[in-house]
Formats: C-alpha cells, structure tokens, sequence
C-alpha cells in the first residue's frame, strides 16, 4: 500500500506515477485473466492476479510477503474449488492436498538450510506462497512455477550484477516473493489456455 506524506518534498508526483502504472497494471491483468477465462474462474483469476502482483510489489520493496495476502490467495482458491462446474462437498479437499504437498517439501527445504548453513535460504512467507501455488494449480504446474520463478530470481540477480559490474555472492538476499508470485498467476493462466485447447484437465 503507497502512503502520502504531506511532509516530502517532491514526493507527492512520483508516488502518483507508481500509483497510476500500479492501477494501470492491475487492469491489464484483470481484463487478460476475463478474456482467457471467462466467467467465475476468470473472475476469481482476475482476483488472483491482483493479489499477486500485490505480493510482488510488497515483496520487492520491503522483503515481506504480507500474510493478508496469501490468506486472501488462498481462501479464493478453496472458494474456486466449490463454485467451478462439477464442483462438490469434497472439492475443497484437492487445493488443500495440493498446497500441503507443495509447500512441505519447501518447508523441511528452509529447515534443512538453516541447519546447514546457519541462516534463512527461504522465508515462511514463501512457503505460504507455495501453498497458494497448490491450492490453485496442478501439481506438475506448481513445480514448473517454483523452477520458473527460481530461474528467473537467478537470472535477475546475475543481469543486475553485470549491469552494476558487481561480483556474484552466494549470501546474496533476494525477494523470493517477487518472482513466485506471478509465476503462480501465469501458471493459472497457462492451465486456462491449455484447457481451453482441450489438453489439460483439472485434477
């Protein structure tokens, strides 16, 4: 959330702009989510995609993914699984199997790091995040968006080192949440299109 502080000077203009292009942003991703899916699940999708470009945006300015946040991404998600077509009592069960099985192994994943290497490779912000990837996506989707979201960190990093002309550090602290958090709203999307083609059905 951008806050105004009438005490800045010269502040009031550049908080605007990241406003506007904010707002600018959201409606791309929401009328793109409608149009790929129309109906209740491009609906909830065009809530996902707000959501995670909120995550993204707060992850890259203050290193937090707000807990909010996930929890909004994730009630939708189990919301998602009791309103789609064939949808039943049980339907609810599948996201919360999916988010455990994801977000699991990404948690022993933190642990084991921290008992390896004495300090945090993951946050628990980003294990929830990976709950959401589970509650709303396959299972095959989920991996592909972790290994998406991993490659395009590392790349980021090693373009804006070379960029700066700064050595590569392995104790390097990136926003994990930056990257993950789209990756789950174009796995979404790339579920949709694959569905719409006939080659994907949901589990």
């Amino acid at each position: 959330m951008v806050y105004f502080n009438r005490n800045s000077t010269g502040r009031e203009p550049e908080v605007i702009q990241s406003t506007l292009a904010f707002a600018v942003v959201v409606f791309v991703l929401v009328v793109t989510s409608l149009m790929i899916a129309p109906g209740a699940d491009g609906l909830l999708g065009a809530y996902l995609a707000a959501l995670m470009l909120g995550i993204a945006c707060n992850d890259a300015r203050h290193y937090l993914i707000p807990n909010e946040l996930t929890a909004a991404a994730f009630g939708i998600a189990l919301l998602r699984g009791l309103i789609l077509p064939n949808a039943s009592a049980t339907s609810i069960l599948w996201p919360v199997f999916r988010a455990s099985a994801v977000s699991l192994p990404l948690f022993f994943l933190l642990l084991f790091y921290r008992y390896w290497r004495g300090r945090d490779g993951l946050g628990l912000g980003d294990v929830k995040l990976g709950a959401v990837a589970g509650a709303w996506l396959e299972l095959p989707t989920a991996a592909a968006v972790i290994e998406l979201a991993a490659l395009s960190a590392i790349a980021a990093y090693t373009a804006n080192a070379v960029v700066r002309r700064q050595s590569l550090r392995g104790m390097a602290f990136l926003p994990f949440g930056l990257f993950m958090a789209p990756a789950i709203w174009i796995g979404w999307l790339s579920e949709q299109l694959l569905l719409r083609w006939g080659y994907f059905w949901p589990g």
